[in-house]
């Protein structure tokens, strides 16, 4: 009886196949095969000039498709690519077949009968990534670049899919396993009390590499900002201009505006990209006490988005200045977000009903005052936005982490480190630092997947799309 590994093994082994472009009309369909069989199983649906198993690879032959009785598919180009010579590692043909649902669906079809299985979300690529075509943190950049909806979010993908994440780790690796071997190397000669690696040069490399993972540690902040974009709530009493500053904001009539307090009873998000990063904006209801059971439900939920908000714009009115922002509904809005660590910035509306400028503020990072009615001061609080989820002073040319494990796995690579700095302080022997080197080794190489486990690799190919 075969046990689960074994199965495992032979299921990476079969020739797998999906359609690798997004259902729905269009130009072209494509259905991908990957795996040793992907030529013979190609041959048995082709019918062109040649055998697709004599073709060099990245060609591509024109020809007619088939189904297991002969009948007519549809005309397809067929392109090769032979191992290792492919995204897998794997051979491969791709059919471009007509788009259109059903057209793609029978090409598929086909080329399952002929023998080969529906691939899994993600396979594709977690077969590159087992043949050494990229590493972990590139293939998971497969998935964000996939996914990005802002310039900043496909930057930071490419960037890493580029493999400027890896050579960084790849470098602290390097000096870390260097002073694990010297240090383990001297329990070889522990009876002669031979020191092969120097304390205070250990110390200062073991400091530095610490530095390089704290720098790394702090552009989490920006690059999930990046990859997730930003969740801002905007919030206040009602009748304030709350749906009036998103509309300003957008530069569209989205939400709907009226005098009478209480018209938005629901919330309403829509997405706007500020200097290539995604803001996500929600309007909600006005916050106050009611006895309308709709209205009630409206404030209550107003309250939710404002708790799992990044940053709270908080609406008043201009003419209230001297007292508005003090009263109780604000104070705990203020506590909460200092208890939260939300960003929370003061927006002083309607400055153009007192025939006024927009005036200093004493932090214009957090405090606007504007007319969401004539627009002016809106960009500045576009601007301000900007400036307080991108302050981290990354450079252009930084190392970002953008992936929450990637994050986690540097944190208690760093932690490891810490470990064996006191380790190192308290005179014990060099078995226990290094000891303590190698759990922050095994930290990192998690990222990489040079320490990896099939429950990490399952988590992370299963958010993929099929046919990637």
């Amino acid at each position: 009886m075969l046990n689960f590994s074994v199965l495992l093994k032979l299921r990476d082994s079969d020739t797998i196949a999906a359609i690798a472009t997004p259902l729905g009309e269009g130009g072209i369909s494509v259905i991908r095969i990957s795996g040793s069989e992907a030529f013979s199983i190609g041959d048995k649906v082709f019918m062109g000039k040649g055998w697709l198993q004599d073709g060099i690879s990245h060609t591509a032959h024109f020809g007619k498709m088939v189904d297991r009785e002969g009948k007519y598919v549809d005309e397809v180009v067929a392109t090769i690519y032979r191992a290792p010579n492919s995204y897998t590692g794997e051979d491969v043909v791709e059919f471009g077949c007509h788009g259109g649902y059903l057209v793609t669906q029978k090409a598929l079809t086909a080329v399952i009968t002929a023998g080969a299985r529906n691939a899994e979300p993600g396979e594709f690529t977690k077969r590159a990534f087992l043949n050494g075509k990229m590493d972990l943190s590139q293939a998971e950049a497969v998935g964000d670049l996939i996914h990005s909806r802002s310039e900043a979010a496909y930057r930071s993908s490419v960037r890493q899919l580029s493999g400027e994440l890896s050579r960084e780790l790849k470098g602290i690796r390097d000096e870390l396993l260097n002073l694990a071997s010297l240090l383990e190397l001297e329990l070889d000669f522990s009876e002669e009390d031979v020191e092969f690696a120097n304390r205070q040069l250990l110390r200062d490399r073991l400091e530095k590499a610490g530095e390089s993972l704290d720098r790394l540690l702090k552009s989490y902040s920006v690059g999930k900002v990046y990859r997730e974009g930003v969740f801002v709530t905007i919030t206040g009493k009602p009748n304030v201009g709350k749906s009036s500053l998103l509309n300003a904001l957008l530069q569209e009539d989205r939400a709907i505006v009226s005098a009478i307090p209480g018209t938005t009873r629901d919330t309403i998000t829509e997405s706007i990209s500020i200097d290539g990063v995604l803001f996500r904006l929600t309007d909600t209801a006005g916050l106050r006490e009611t006895t309308d059971s709709i209205e009630r439900l409206g404030v209550e939920r107003a309250e939710k988005e404002a708790s799992e908000a990044d940053v709270i714009l908080l609406v008043m009115d201009y003419g209230e200045r001297d007292h508005n922002d003090t009263e109780p509904i604000y104070d705990q809005l203020k506590f909460a977000c200092k208890a939260k660590g939300v960003k929370l910035a003061k927006v002083w509306n309607k400055i153009d009903l007192y025939k006024t400028q927009s005036p200093r503020s004493p932090n214009r990072a957090t405090e606007f005052y504007i007319s969401a009615l004539t627009g002016e001061g809106v960009e500045s609080i576009k601007h301000g936005l900007s400036r307080m989820m991108l302050s981290e002073g990354i450079n252009e040319g930084s190392v970002v982490v953008t992936n929450a494990r990637h994050e986690g796995a540097l944190r208690r690579a760093r932690e490891s480190l810490g470990l064996a700095l006191r380790t190192l302080g308290e005179g014990k022997s060099g078995e226990f630092v290094a000891l303590d080197l190698r759990s922050g080794l095994n930290a990192m190489g998690e990222i990489t997947g040079e320490v990896t486990t099939d429950d990490i690799l399952n988590n992370i190919f299963s958010k993929f799309c099929i046919g990637k």
